[in-house]
């Protein structure tokens, strides 16, 4: 079996047996989302670049379009936004819940022929752990350098620690990142409750996350900035 069809066979599993089910009432789904949201936008502003309504996104295996709905609420126009998704289900699924001026592709990010700096953000979350080859780890970022112009930049939102109940994805560091994009200028946020903690946590009380999350070390994820100088 090659990486590419393990993956999909990973995400037909966990939606069969509803691994990845997330219930947006749960405050351990969206205390995390909101807090993620804010470091997304600060992010987004600190990267000085034009207004949301003219940039042009491509999100990278972007599930069934939570993400790309986000992002229609800050601001971004749809026929700016594209979406690529290897699972052809999950695909179909974003396909009917996004906007129809929203492009969405099924396929492998990795080898899709967008022209070179087609994009002013190319925006990955929860991807590159779910990758166990290191050549298809570095074929995909270099394909997301390649079509990222000068000016804009990568945004990358993923775990930095292995999850033991998981041996199917594994924790990406920052070193790593910067290693998969040597010419980028890098800027990070240390996000996101770990989410054993956050389930227990919020049992006692919702209020109980930001207070638990003001300690950076029991975050697990990163929010990074990956720029794209002009003319690299």
């Amino acid at each position: 079996m090659d990486e590419l069809e393990r993956i999909r066979r990973e995400y037909d599993r966990r939606d069969r047996t509803g691994t990845l089910t997330y219930d947006p009432m749960d405050p351990a789904v969206y205390l995390p989302a909101q807090e993620r949201e804010r470091a997304l936008i600060r992010c987004l502003q600190q990267a000085r670049l034009p207004p949301v309504e003219r940039l042009r996104l491509l999100e990278v295996g972007c599930g069934t379009g939570n993400n790309l709905l986000q992002l229609l609420r800050l601001g971004f126009r749809p026929e700016h936004l594209h979406g690529i998704e290897l699972v052809p289900e999950r695909a179909q699924e974003a396909r009917q819940r996004l906007p129809a001026a929203l492009t969405i592709s099924a396929g492998n990010a990795a080898d899709a022929d967008y022209a070179d700096d087609a994009f002013d953000i190319v925006y990955q979350s929860m991807v590159f752990t779910s990758i166990q080859d290191a050549d298809l780890s570095r074929q995909l970022a270099q394909t997301m350098w390649r079509i990222t112009r000068p000016g804009g930049g990568i945004l990358w939102y993923d775990f930095t620690y292995d999850n033991p109940r998981n041996p199917a994805v594994h924790g990406i560091g920052v070193s790593t990142i910067r290693e998969l994009f040597p010419q980028g200028k890098m800027r990070t946020q240390r996000v996101t409750l770990a989410p054993p903690l956050a389930r227990r946590v919020v049992r006692l009380h919702p209020a109980a996350y930001p207070l638990f999350n003001a300690f950076p070390l029991l975050r697990t994820h990163v929010l990074c900035w990956i720029g794209k100088r002009a003319g690299r």
